[in-house]
């Protein structure tokens, strides 16, 4: 068998366990990205691949521009399926972990990696604000369910809203890290002025707004125009990659955050017409799409870690690094991010847990390398991949058995309101 049928053969059998395994992994401690992680680090052991096993210093752009391509389509998926309807009281913890958790995160995770790790300021601020979003690619199997499921528990929303928005929110950050590397670790008055001018206040609000306009627009074609041209009657699914690269091309064209646009698009498009059939369409598509890219992206990550040299690198330092960031830093803002939040225990302690780091926080180290020379690029790769590598393992184990308890208590709850009160 030459190379390329044997490719053929291992696409075709990923995608069949793109299909098949979620449904058997169902109620199992695990996860779909396990199982892709351990199929890279298992298949290529095959001499014939060993030349192939790439590292994301050899393939600068096709590591960005892959991630990206998933975390866009990631984003469309997520904010189709959330029913909740956008406003301030009832979004105030994803608000929470933007506005407050988002930030000392970064910080926290920025100081630690300068300390701990001795990279320089604007390599360890980029390291902050990649590993600060939590993921909408690995975090599926925390977030809602299709539209109109009735899926939305509080913990399963804020998860869900917090990895559509903070992508976007992370970026300025990411800009800023670009900004003092370029700078040589020191940015003028002028400099600090111009990015939060730009980078903060004219690409939030631009991907806002372009996003908002865009997905109005969608949903209006779709759902809203004379019955012959409804788009809702093609009845095809791969509509919402069209609004998603459509939505993503147009804000990139502006210099505006993109992520953020394509997620506010799907809010758009979403509230256009919530109760529409075709919005299931949209979403499968979206969803299917994403999980064959994610376990593509997978099988390469795996076969990075065990043998591309991805994890080389390692040494104390950088284990005690992706420890605290894991264990401390992310949980530990979580829950102070949402102090006051009226809201059971065990729900804040799973959303401030579950912040999972995957493919977003690969596509922002790659873009900030891409974009500005960073000292010790290779143990910023080692430090980062072991955080994902860890987080999918604790996650994608822990992952089932958390979301099953919060279902089980809220059934009780249920059954509790729903008994009679006694005859007088």
């Amino acid at each position: 068998m030459n190379l390329y049928i044997g490719l053929l053969t291992v696409f075709g059998a990923i995608i069949l366990l793109t299909a098949w395994l979620p449904m058997a992994l169902r109620e199992a401690p695990l996860s779909l990205p396990i199982i892709s992680v351990g199929l890279g680090g298992l298949l290529f052991y095959h001499p014939a691949l060993w030349e192939l096993t790439p590292h994301p210093v050899q393939y600068p752009i096709a590591t960005e521009r892959l991630s990206e391509l998933i975390v866009i389509i990631s984003l469309m998926g997520a904010g189709l399926k959330l029913d909740r309807i956008l406003s301030f009281r009832a979004w105030m913890p994803t608000w929470r972990l933007i506005g407050v958790a988002m930030p000392l995160t970064i910080a926290a995770v920025a100081f630690t990696a300068w300390g701990i790790l001795g990279v320089s300021v604007a390599a360890a601020l980029l390291l902050g604000a990649a590993l600060a979003p939590t993921d909408p690619v690995l975090a599926s199997d925390v977030q809602v369910g299709p539209p109109r499921a009735g899926e939305e528990d509080e913990a399963r929303f804020t998860l869900t809203s917090e990895a559509g928005l903070n992508d976007g929110f992370a970026f300025p950050f990411v800009n800023l890290a670009i900004a003092l590397a370029l700078a040589g670790g020191h940015l003028t008055a002028e400099g600090w002025r111009d990015w939060f001018l730009v980078e903060v206040l004219w690409e939030i609000l631009g991907g806002v707004a372009v996003g908002w306009a865009i997905g109005w627009g969608l949903g209006y074609i779709t759902f809203r125009m004379p019955n012959r041209t409804k788009l809702a009657k093609t009845g095809d699914g791969f509509i919402a990659l069209g609004a998603t690269f459509l939505a993503y091309g147009l804000s990139e064209a502006l210099n505006i955050y993109g992520f953020l646009a394509v997620f506010v698009a799907a809010l758009a498009i979403r509230a256009a017409e919530r109760n529409h059939d075709f919005h299931d369409k949209l979403h499968d598509f979206a969803e299917q799409t994403e999980r064959m890219l994610m376990m593509v992206l997978l099988v390469l990550f795996g076969a990075m870690v065990v043998h591309g040299g991805l994890l080389a690198p390692i040494n104390l330092p950088i284990v005690v690094f992706a420890l605290v960031t894991i264990f401390l830093i992310r949980p530990g803002i979580g829950m102070l991010s949402l102090v006051g939040v009226r809201m059971p225990t065990d729900e804040k302690l799973t959303i401030s847990f579950f912040g999972i780091r995957g493919m977003g926080s690969i596509y922002y180290l790659a873009y900030g390398l891409n974009h500005a020379e960073f000292d010790q690029t290779f143990q910023l790769w080692a430090a980062l991949s072991l955080v994902v590598l860890i987080s999918i393992l604790l996650h994608g184990t822990t992952v089932t058995p958390a979301m099953g308890h919060l279902d089980r208590r809220r059934s009780r709850n249920q059954r509790r309101q729903e008994v009679p009160a006694p005859a007088e």
